[in-house]
């Protein structure tokens, strides 16, 4: 599915060179709820920066089913990005003026799909993550933890190969941190998505089937969490 190869991530400022990440290799696998973890600074958003191709990485390889996408250019990265992947950030950036709806059909229509088409698609994704009753509604209108579900629903409209969650429940309280990652184990175990998740909170270990632990920009350890079935 994914694997990684000797991944470096060196930021130059000035005459100083910092290392954010030091040469990770792991492999990520099709069906996956992968959690990044660590301490602040340790490249857990640089990695998932590069993974998501949002950034370049100064040397190694990341294989996506057999293509090295680190080495694509800048047309091919955003094409790759819109058809193949799906992104879920701190902040719900979400359109202000545009209906639930809206905000999820935006994404489908970037992608070349037809009104009705990117309507009946944003509407299945909004039913999966529990908003039908939400679609005519402004984002200011929602509760953090349902704009946040938008989010979701946007990120999955174009049933992307690779879901990608920088901290999705920063600014949330528990309760919808709790229903945001009830949402992802749902999607992760009924539409085998894959999801790499960075997170620093110790109670959402219970949700990942594996974590990468970051320390310094190399891999400190993996830990393995399958439960399947639990």
């Amino acid at each position: 599915m994914i694997k990684i190869t000797g991944l470096e991530k060196i930021y130059r400022l000035g005459v100083v060179e910092v290392p954010a990440l030091r040469g990770l290799s792991f492999e990520i696998h099709r069906g996956d709820f992968l959690g990044l973890m660590g301490p602040s600074g340790s490249g857990k958003s640089t990695l998932l920066h590069l993974l998501g191709l949002l950034d370049f990485p100064t040397a190694g390889t990341i294989e996506i089913d057999g293509v090295d996408v680190a080495g694509l250019d800048d047309d091919e990265r955003t094409d790759y990005r819109l058809r193949k992947m799906g992104y879920i950030f701190q902040d719900y950036a979400l359109v202000a003026e545009l209906t639930v709806l809206e905000n999820v059909m935006l994404t489908a229509l970037a992608q070349g799909k037809t009104e009705s088409q990117a309507g009946e698609a944003s509407r299945d994704v909004l039913s999966i993550v529990g908003l039908s009753n939400r679609l005519n509604h402004l984002p200011k209108e929602l509760s953090g933890g349902e704009q946040q579900r938008v989010a979701i629903a946007r990120s999955m409209v174009n049933r992307p190969i690779i879901l990608f969650a920088d901290e999705p429940c920063a600014n949330l309280d528990t309760a919808n941190s709790q229903a945001v990652l009830d949402q992802f184990h749902t999607i992760n175990e009924e539409l085998s998505q894959t999801i790499v998740m960075v997170s620093h909170e110790e109670w959402h270990k219970e949700y990942f089937h594996r974590i990468v632990y970051l320390k310094d920009g190399q891999i400190e350890r993996e830990e393995d969490r399958h439960h399947h079935g639990d």
